[in-house]
């Protein structure tokens, strides 16, 4: 009878279970010697068994916790090889033996910083050993970015062991990280042509060659990989995602089998099956395959973002948020999962969530029109109609697709000023856009606009895509409160909240319209009942913040609720921006800083806290503190001219004239158009005695600038400054030939005052005939009348100016104001009406106060005064008004009370004398 050969897996697995259940009296000495046959065969799972059998047999025997590591390494478990050789190590087994192999399990598990911080100084003697460490080091260095130091270990590796595979493979990867791919693919296919079956360096040529595009090519390298050895994990994982990528799944299909066979139970596999079963829209398979990985590595970050992938397809944003949200608490700026974690939050209705997730994208998505257009969708959802426009328009611009083309002409189209044309396209792409894009787009524009009317039926047609959706709701009301409709956009508000009961933007708009109804009370109880369902919802808490400082709440009251915003979310940054802000406000430069210093411990690379909190350190008079958050925001936006021109500041404080000229013109230098930063640069170069540069910087803006106002405007300042007053008339009547622009017009004007007064009062009446919608040169003249005690001049202006702006609360307070100086019966009606048009503004409280003890009406003036000072604690003239109407009324011992206060300013009160003086009649 013939006998058949076993097949050798199949005998190997069988004679090591013989063995198994024949040694529990063997030497350890035996079964070691019988592993290092294994070993030496490449079969490191029976090595595995008979290493597992000795330590059993002797668990402080160090050689076999040696070489069970290493098996462990080579069947690609560096996280169990890792703990063995720590073992071994404990046990004195030699360093030049372990330590090589425990740096490689650390890199095998992504640990390259522990292994810089653990190893980086040690020294071993054996020129081998030492030179498989530098090359493992120098692979961690690479893994952190640190190419200098990458470069000097490979050098030192190559130097001890010129052949060192390890080192010679890291050097290719340096190169590549150089950009310079034809000599890291040289280096490589050197080293493979000695020899061929060297799985990390066909590894590493695949990396190689895809990043050069050469997909077919990188395809095969893996394939050598694998050919070289068929359990070696990292070139399955890289040939089926490679598969994964170019859309060829059968093929991929094909592959995963094949790794399989290596490993079938491996988390690598699983992720593998994961990952597939998610492109092919398998969404149950791929859970279940992904929690099974997680079963093993709930800290893998590739499977965590892969898992909050498929969650957000299954409609469980809960838990896509969760397993997305562990990935940014490692890796801040993993870019899947923070795009992956934006979408859950929209389609979760958390839109406030989504923005702030989202803003650390921002400078890194120009060439990408799906994060484009996604960012619009954030900013549409949130009332931001300016930015929404500005994100759709760029995504447009990039897509050359069917109805997105189409939404991309029509916006470049409008930014040429041919609106007809325009909605014309937006509302071509709205027919044939299956996605709503095209439809957030338009009524975004339309509402830009303040077309109301037009937006109305562009947001029905979003709702035939999404039926009953609090989007369309809240844009509804937004469009119908702009018409003036307040009980149909609290209708669509209310409808909103029907549909997603959680709605922030919903309930927030709804507050806004009781507030306008001097309903404070409705509004505090919507939000508190809110919190009645929900106690931590950090965004209510801080909108009841908001809503008490409205109202007139005590500023340590209100504070203290933006602090409890701030313990609830404490990794949100809009509760710390508002607190610090709000600290600002109150001028508490103290606790601003003390408040930014505890925002940058917990969010010290976001760039809105950066910022924000430069602007505390700077208004605490900490300058240095506030430069090196501007050189760090900086250094997270460095497409960014914002974080210059915020230095340039703190360098002006600083007195250091130099150093803000330097950063305007890095500012310039990132967006040549940024006006503040030319204006800048023209201003310290004039201030500095260079009138020549000066001169040069404004005629430099007339010429790129031709019809606008800001270089002639500028030329005319140098003049001025210089005394060349013809010359300055000149700059500016040369600019009104170009634009009409009232500053210009004012700058002449204030010129001719003081020279040509009668070529300057011809100047003025032909400016307002020919003129008669520009406000802001009426403002000028009425301000300037107010000036030099010509209260019926600034009066007329005034009453000029509202009827342009019947509404303007602040023109109605200064006409009230002015009219008082002449004893106008009609002052206080005017006061009146300012207060009823911004009843919550301590300046229109101030004014109307003021009139009111005047008039005898003491009880409400003092009442009002008393508000207005509690909104407006550091507004000094507020509070003297108060101390005045205190005294007029007969309240002298509070009178005093007030006055003391103001004595101690000293010299900040211009107003000094006149308190003295009061104090001394109490």
């Amino acid at each position: 009878m013939k006998r058949h050969a076993l097949h050798k897996p199949l005998a190997s697995a069988l004679l090591a279970s013989l063995l198994l259940l024949g040694c529990g009296k063997e030497d350890p000495a035996v079964m070691l010697a019988s592993a290092k046959t294994y070993m030496d065969k490449q079969d490191s799972k029976a090595a595995i068994i008979q290493l597992k059998n000795a330590l059993q047999a002797d668990p402080q025997h160090a050689e076999a916790r040696y070489l069970l590591g290493r098996a462990l390494l080579e069947s690609a478990d560096p996280k169990s090889a890792e703990l063995e050789l720590r073992k071994a190590k404990s046990l004195n087994y030699s360093d030049e033996q372990v330590l090589p192999l425990l740096a490689e399990a650390m890199l095998g598990m992504g640990e390259g910083k522990r292994l810089i911080e653990e190893m980086a100084k040690v020294e071993l003697a054996s020129a081998d050993a030492a030179a498989k460490l530098q090359a493992s080091l120098g692979r961690a260095y690479l893994q952190q970015g640190d190419v200098e130091q990458a470069d000097a270990r490979f050098t030192a590796a190559l130097k001890a062991q010129p052949d060192l595979l390890n080192a010679l493979i890291g050097r290719a990867q340096l190169l590549a990280a150089k950009d310079d791919l034809p000599a890291a693919l040289a280096l490589l296919d050197g080293a493979l042509a000695k020899s061929p079956n060297l799985p990390e360096a066909w590894l590493v040529k695949g990396d190689i060659l895809q990043a050069q595009k050469q997909d077919e090519q990188a395809i095969a390298a893996y394939r050598g990989a694998i050919k070289a050895k068929a359990d070696f994990l990292p070139a399955h994982v890289a040939l089926i995602s490679r598969l994964i990528d170019e859309g060829k799944l059968d093929e991929a299909t094909a592959a995963l089998e094949t790794m399989r066979k290596a490993a079938a139970k491996s988390p690598q596999t699983k992720l593998m099956e994961a990952r597939l079963a998610y492109q092919r829209k398998q969404y149950p398979e791929a859970k279940e395959a992904i929690d099974q990985v997680l079963g093993v590595a709930p800290d893998n970050l590739i499977a965590l973002q892969l898992a909050g992938a498929i969650e957000y397809e299954l409609k469980s944003y809960t838990k896509a948020e969760a397993h997305l949200n562990k990935v940014l608490s490692r890796e801040p700026n993993a870019f899947v999962a923070r795009k992956a974690l934006v979408m859950s939050y929209l389609r979760s209705g958390q839109g406030e969530k989504a923005e702030a997730t989202l803003l650390p994208l921002l400078d890194k998505i120009d060439k990408d029109s799906n994060m484009l257009a996604m960012a619009g969708e954030v900013f549409i959802r949130n009332g931001e109609m300016d930015k929404a426009t500005e994100y759709f328009s760029k995504a447009a611009a990039l897509d050359p697709s069917s109805s997105t083309k189409r939404t991309a002409l029509a916006l470049t189209q409008m930014a040429k000023g041919e609106s007809q044309l325009a909605f014309k396209e937006l509302e071509k792409a709205v027919e044939v856009d299956k996605g709503v894009n095209a439809n957030l787009a338009l009524i975004a524009a339309h509402l830009r606009r303040r077309e109301f009317d037009q937006a109305l039926p562009a947001i029905a047609k979003l709702e035939q895509k999404q039926p009953n959706s609090a989007l369309v709701h809240n844009l509804r009301g937004g469009a119908l409160l702009g018409k003036g409709d307040r009980a149909g956009a609290r209708k669509s508000f209310e409808l909103a909240l029907a549909a997603e009961p959680g709605n922030f933007a919903a309930a927030s708009n709804l507050a806004g319209l009781d507030l306008r109804d001097n309903k404070a009370a409705d509004a505090k109880q919507r939000f508190e009942a809110m919190l009645a369902k929900n106690p931590n919802q950090y965004r209510v808490v801080l909108a009841l913040a908001e809503l008490h400082a409205k109202t007139g709440g005590k500023p340590a009251e209100v504070a203290e609720m933006i602090s409890k915003s701030v313990a609830l979310a404490p990794k949100e940054s809009r509760p710390r921006q508002t607190l610090i802000s709000h600290y600002l406000s109150q001028r508490d430069n103290k606790r601003a800083l003390a408040a930014a210093q505890d925002a940058l411990a917990v969010l010290p690379d976001r760039p809105e806290i950066l910022d924000i909190a430069g602007r505390a350190q700077s208004a605490a008079g900490e300058l240095n503190q506030a430069l090196s958050s501007y050189t760090k925001l900086a250094a997270l936006q460095p497409k960014s001219p914002q974080p210059y021109l915020r230095m340039a500041q703190a360098q002006l404080a600083a007195k250091n004239a130099e150093a803000a000229l330097a950063s305007l013109k890095k500012a310039a230098a990132i967006s040549p158009d940024l006006l503040e930063a030319r204006h800048g640069i023209v201003m310290l170069d004039l201030a500095a005695g260079r009138s020549a540069e000066a001169l040069a910087g404004a005629r430099a803006l007339q010429k790129e600038r031709p019809k606008e106002p800001v270089g002639y405007v500028l030329e005319g300042n140098v003049h001025s400054a210089n005394k060349a007053w013809s010359e300055a008339e000149q700059a500016y009547r040369n600019g009104l030939k170009q634009s009409a622009a009232p500053l210009l017009a004012i700058r002449l004007h204030g010129l001719l005052v003081s020279s040509k007064p009668a070529e300057a009062e011809a100047f003025s009446d032909a400016w307002l005939k020919n003129n008669p919608k520009d406000s802001a040169f009426p403002l000028y003249l009425a301000e300037a009348a107010g000036k030099r005690q010509d209260y019926r001049t600034a009066a007329a202006h005034y009453r000029k100016l509202l009827g342009m702006h019947p509404g303007d609360a602040v023109l109605m307070n200064n006409l009230a104001w002015t009219s008082a100086q002449f004893n106008d019966p009609q002052a206080l009606s005017y006061a009146e009406k300012a207060y009823q048009l911004a009843p919550d503004q301590p300046a229109m409280m101030d004014t109307l106060g003021v009139l009111l003890v005047e008039k005898g009406e003491g009880g409400r003036g003092v009442s009002l005064l008393r508000k207005a000072v509690s909104l407006a604690p550091d507004a000094a003239q507020v509070r003297l008004n108060l101390a005045k109407a205190l005294v007029k009324t007969g309240q002298k011992g509070e009178a005093r009370k007030e006055l003391e206060t103001l004595a101690k300013l000293g010299n900040k009160l211009p107003n000094q004398a006149e308190v003295s003086q009061l104090l001394k009649s109490l």
